[in-house]
């Protein structure tokens, strides 16, 4: 018997266990690793010469034993933004659901999907294949222009329930929405947290080789959408073959109850609301009449709060005329779009998209005339419902205390480092790259392990004559695929918690995609040591 059908059969036969105990073992194996490996740090020093070059020191090891156990408050307290946005999440999107407007929307959408198969391009390709194509293509394009990250949480509870309405699973959800964007944020054109912080810390024009970044972010893109499709097509050919499928009895009650028709109506609070919101908008416009977007080096002033306020108001009227459902609907639009004002022009993080989310919710419930004391128990009823994901992501988060504490990064990197020995300019990059990809496991923060690494990466790479925009493609790559697939990272961790993904079986869906993309990552990274492109 092949060796893999047979992994896979013990696999199936053997209990899974549960991603706490998972993640808690990885915590114990940490531990374990700082009591083998030697302690240093990467520090900054001035030379002779005044200039600032980084330098490595061995130091005392701090071998971690009972902060094992303290790990998950620790965790808790390292992750503390990203769990609360994870409950506030859940609370909000509780009460929306009891709106039944997500429910109407997902009915309404399916419905014109399948008009769309009259059109004969469109049969050609399948309605549901340019649906999927369409909204990984978005995702991606947010991934890759802002470094869409965390925000993905959000979506995943509306996209889950949607794939499953289409016929599809919750991993196919999850990959419209994250992997999605987690293929541009590794192919990124402008992203600022990666590509700004690497370059900035090379020495490079911001954003500079943008042309053949393009193209990566193209292939990657396009990798991921076929992947994505030849998955759900199996899946709704035969949706028991799906590694998720008793999983999803979650989802799939929660359409079933939804599945009479829906009262739509229009409400007196509607109107009142929509009306303070207007003024609410106005004010805002008032405030602030021109907004900074930034793409990439380029940067736009446009009154884009008095165009949106208009726009909404004038909508607002219509949906609410219509039913209050469709306000609701109107209010989620509007929240996505301000979302990406504010994330591309004032620097919103997830304090502000969970304000945002929060609102949403409440003013959901003033519209469908649920009381104050109902609102909040629906409220703390997503919240309760959602907790299981906000909790393992601080679990997930003590790995990293535990390494950090242990004084293991840094040797690390540094053994690694000290690995490349006198490789050719090829082999190399791939080491380089190799490195990247590792350390992601361990650092899943972009910015944080290009403070750590590009300091280092970029002098050496003058030393063998390798471009430095190939070391920090390098990076780009390194720090963007693995984030699909490692334990240390909150986002991840959070996505496939919301979406109920045990973490067994989202690794044994993705993990041959990821060598898949990782060897391309690879094969992108030759043409930057042979050929002169522009910008390199």
């Amino acid at each position: 018997m092949h060796f893999f059908t047979f992994a896979n059969k013990f696999i199936e036969v053997k209990k899974i266990p549960h991603t706490y105990v998972i993640v808690f073992c990885i915590v114990v194996l940490a531990a374990f690793a700082t009591w083998i490996i030697p302690g240093g740090e990467y520090v900054q020093e001035y030379n002779y010469l005044g200039d600032k070059e980084v330098i490595y020191r061995p130091i005392p090891s701090n071998p971690q034993s009972w902060q094992v156990f303290s790990a998950l408050f620790d965790g808790f307290v390292r992750q503390a933004g990203i769990i609360a946005f994870i409950l506030i999440i859940g609370g909000a999107f509780w009460i929306v659901n009891e709106t039944k407007a997500l429910d109407l929307f997902i009915n309404s959408f399916l419905k014109y999907a399948n008009k769309g198969k009259r059109y004969s391009v469109i049969k050609k390709i399948g309605s549901d294949n340019v649906i999927i194509i369409f909204i990984m293509v978005m995702f991606s394009v947010f991934g890759a222009v802002f470094g869409m990250s965390e925000e993905t949480i959000a979506f995943v509870i509306v996209f889950v329930p949607l794939s499953i309405s289409m016929g599809y699973d919750s991993i196919t959800g999850v990959a419209m929405v994250f992997v999605a964007a987690s293929l541009g944020f590794a192919g990124a054109i402008l992203n600022p947290f990666t590509i700004g912080i690497a370059q900035s810390l090379s020495g490079l024009p911001l954003f500079s080789g943008m042309g053949y970044r393009l193209i990566c972010w193209s292939i990657i893109t396009v990798v991921g959408i076929v992947f994505v499709l030849r998955y759900a097509i199996r899946i709704k050919k035969n949706p028991t073959s799906s590694l998720v499928y008793d999983d999803d009895l979650y989802w799939r009650n929660k359409i079933d109850k939804t599945n009479h028709p829906i009262k739509e109506k229009s409400t007196l609070n509607g109107y009142v609301l929509h009306g303070l919101i207007v003024i609410a908008l106005a004010l805002f416009s008032w405030y602030i009449p021109l907004s900074k977007i930034n793409i990439g080096s380029l940067s736009i002033d446009i009154p884009i709060l008095p165009i949106t306020t208009l726009i909404y108001a004038i909508f607002g009227v219509i949906a609410i005329k219509h039913s209050s459902q469709s306000y609701v609907l109107l209010m989620i639009l509007f929240t996505i779009i301000y979302l990406i004002i504010g994330v591309m022009a004032h620097g919103w993080y997830i304090k502000e998209i969970s304000t945002l989310f929060l609102v949403l919710g409440l003013a959901s419930g003033v519209v469908m005339n649920i009381s104050a004391n109902q609102i909040t128990k629906l409220f703390l009823t997503g919240a309760k419902d959602i907790f299981s994901a906000a909790f393992i992501v601080g679990l997930a988060g003590g790995i990293i205390i535990i390494l950090e504490n242990g004084k293991v990064i840094h040797p690390l990197l540094h053994y690694m480092a000290n690995g490349m020995g006198n490789f050719g300019k090829t082999a190399t990059l791939g080491v380089m790259y190799g490195i990247q990809t590792v350390i992601n496991i361990f650092i899943p923060s972009g910015s944080a392990k290009a403070a750590l690494t590009i300091p280092i990466m970029a002098p050496f790479s003058d030393l063998i004559g390798l471009s430095r925009q190939a070391t920090v493609l390098a990076f780009q790559f390194g720090d963007g695929f693995t984030n699909m697939i490692t334990p240390t990272s909150g986002v991840l961790i959070g996505v496939i918690g919301v979406a109920r993904i045990p973490y067994v079986k989202w690794l044994k869906w993705i993990s041959w995609f990821m060598v898949a993309l990782i060897l391309l990552g690879f094969l992108l990274l030759i043409p930057t040591v042979f050929i002169p492109l522009n910008g390199f």
